[in-house]
C-alpha cells in the first residue's frame, strides 16, 4: 500500500475537542453543518476506500477485458468490472449473496466499511432520526435480463418470485435500512449518473435543515451486463477501445467515449453537533450543494454549460464561498466528447477564463471507468480525500490535451496544497446536474 494509503486518514479531527474549542456547530444562517465520519468503497480498484485511493493517486487504470460474458459479438470489450468479487468474503452471508443482486452486494461492502469506520452504534441512537438516502442509476438489471429470458423460454410459471424485489432499484436502501437498523427517511434518488451525488446531496439538506441527525448515503450500480453494453454501445456512447489503457481518456484529444464500470460508494454524514456529541473523527465536510436541470435533450448536455455553472454555483453560494476560493475540481469528466467540452467552458463561465484555466482538474473515470449511479458518490469520497489530504489527484489516460478543454488537467499530483473548498460535479442523462462542495473540516475560515 502507498504512502498516500498509509496517511488518507491523517486529516481526520475529533468533533468534539473542535466543538470544546469554539468551532460552531451551526451556519451563520443557523442550520446545521454537514461532516462525512465514515467513507466506504467498492470500484475496479478493489473493494474498500484505501484501495481506490492508491489507485486514484497512483494514476493506475483499472479497466480491462470483460470476463464476465461472451463479447464477440459486441463492439466493446472492455470495462471497469470488479475482478473476484466475492461477497461471502466480505460480510454476506451465502443467503444474502445468492438472494441479492450486484448492485445491492456492492451497496453493503460498501456501506459496512463507512458504517464501521464512522462507529455509529445504532443501539445508542434514536433510530427514527438515522436516514438512509441510496440510490442506484439503472437497478437489478441482471436479474431483470435473466427474468425476461425466463418468461420467453419457460413461460411465467417458471420466474423468480422474488424478481420484483431483487431488481426493483430501491431495494439497495430498502436491504441497507434493515441490515442496520435505519428507520429515519428510506431513499432512492434516481439521476442517472448523477445519482449517488443527488443522493448524499438530497440527506446533506435534511441534515442541514433539523430532519435527520445522520445518514447513510451513496450510490451503487451492476452496469457491466450484456444488455447495458449492447445499449450504450449501439447509443455510441461507449469507446470502442481494445486497449483498456487507452479506452479512457478523460479530457484528452483522442477521447471517444466512456467505459462502463460498476462499484459503489457510500458515506456517513451527520450534524456536526451529533458527531461532536458522540465523540466522532470528522474527516471532511459538505458545505454546499448544487441540483439543477438542463431541459435540454435526453442524452447530450447543454454545450453553453449553463445548468453545471448554475449548480456549482449554487454549491459555493450555499458554504459562503466564491469561485475565487476553488482549490480544485473534481469533474464528471467521463471521456466523451460532449460532456468533457461542455464541462470544461463551464469551469472557465464559473471562474473567468484566465482563472478557470488554473484550476486543478481530475476525473476519477480514467482509473475506474463510470460506475454510473455509484460515480457521484465514488467522486465525492476521493475529493473529499483530496481535501483532507491537501492534495489534487492526477487523471489516468490523460496524455495530449484538447484545445477544445482548455483546464489544467493533472497528470501527476499536486501535494501540498490546501484548499477551502473543492467541487465534486455528476451529469446524468436527462439533463441532471449535481454539484457537492466539499471542504477540510480543520481551519476552515
Amino acid at each position: 500500500m502507498s504512502a498516500w494509503s498509509n496517511g488518507m486518514w491523517d486529516g481526520s479531527v475529533p468533533a468534539a475537542e473542535a466543538v470544546a474549542s469554539g468551532e460552531p456547530t451551526r451556519r451563520p444562517d443557523g442550520t446545521h453543518r454537514v461532516v462525512i465520519t465514515g467513507m466506504g468503497a467498492v470500484t475496479p480498484a478493489g473493494v474498500g476506500v484505501a484501495a481506490l485511493w492508491e489507485a486514484v493517486m497512483g494514476r493506475r487504470c483499472c479497466i480491462g477485458p470483460v470476463t464476465r460474458f461472451d463479447t464477440s459479438d459486441y463492439e466493446v470489450h472492455v470495462a471497469g468490472e470488479i475482478d473476484g468479487f466475492d461477497a461471502c468474503e466480505h460480510g454476506l452471508t451465502k443467503k444474502e449473496a445468492r438472494r441479492f443482486e450486484r448492485f445491492v452486494q456492492y451497496a453493503i461492502v460498501a456501506s459496512d466499511e463507512a458504517m464501521a469506520q464512522a462507529g455509529l452504534d445504532m443501539d445508542a441512537e434514536d433510530a427514527t432520526r438515522v436516514a438512509c438516502v441510496f440510490g442506484t442509476g439503472i437497478g437489478g438489471i441482471d436479474e431483470l435480463q435473466s427474468g425476461f429470458s425466463t418468461l420467453a423460454e419457460k413461460g411465467p410459471k417458471r420466474v423468480n418470485p422474488l424478481f420484483i424485489p431483487t431488481m426493483i432499484g430501491n431495494i439497495a436502501a430498502g436491504n441497507l435500512s434493515i441490515r442496520y437498523g435505519l428507520q429515519g427517511e428510506c431513499l432512492n434518488v434516481v439521476t442517472a449518473c448523477a445519482t449517488g451525488a443527488h443522493c448524499i446531496g438530497s440527506a446533506v439538506r435534511d441534515i442541514r435543515h433539523g430532519y435527520i441527525d445522520a445518514a447513510l448515503a451513496g450510490g451503487s450500480e451492476e452496469s457491466v451486463s450484456p444488455i447495458c453494453l449492447a445499449g450504450f454501445a449501439n447509443l455510441g456512447a461507449l469507446s470502442k477501445a481494445d486497449d483498456p489503457q487507452q479506452a479512457s481518456l478523460p479530457f484528452d484529444v483522442r477521447r471517444s467515449g466512456f467505459v462502463a464500470g460498476e462499484g459503489a460508494g457510500a458515506v456517513v454524514l451527520e450534524s456536526l453537533e451529533h458527531a461532536a456529541a458522540r465523540g466522532a473523527q470528522v474527516l471532511a465536510e459538505v458545505t454546499g450543494f448544487g441540483s439543477t436541470g438542463d431541459a435540454y435533450h435526453m442524452t447530450a448536455p447543454d454545450p453553453t454549460g449553463a445548468g453545471v455553472v448554475r449548480a456549482m454555483r449554487q454549491a459555493l453560494a450555499e458554504g459562503g464561498f466564491v469561485p475565487a476560493d476553488v482549490g480544485h475540481l473534481n469533474a464528471h469528466g467521463t471521456g466523451t466528447p460532449a460532456n468533457d467540452a461542455t464541462e470544461a467552458h463551464a469551469l472557465l463561465e464559473l471562474c473567468g477564463d484566465e482563472a478557470g484555466r488554473a484550476v486543478p482538474v481530475v476525473s476519477v473515470k480514467g482509473a475506474t471507468g463510470h460506475t454510473l449511479g455509484a460515480a457521484g458518490a465514488v467522486e465525492a469520497i476521493v475529493c473529499a480525500l483530496s481535501v483532507m489530504n491537501d492534495c489534487v489527484p492526477p487523471t489516468a489516460g490523460f496524455a495530449e490535451p484538447d484545445p477544445d478543454c482548455p483546464v489544467n488537467v493533472l497528470v501527476e499530483a499536486k501535494t501540498d496544497c490546501p484548499q477551502k473548498v473543492a467541487l465534486s460535479n455528476s451529469l446524468g442523462f436527462g439533463g441532471h446536474n449535481a454539484c457537492l462542495a466539499l471542504s477540510p473540516f480543520y481551519e476552515r475560515r
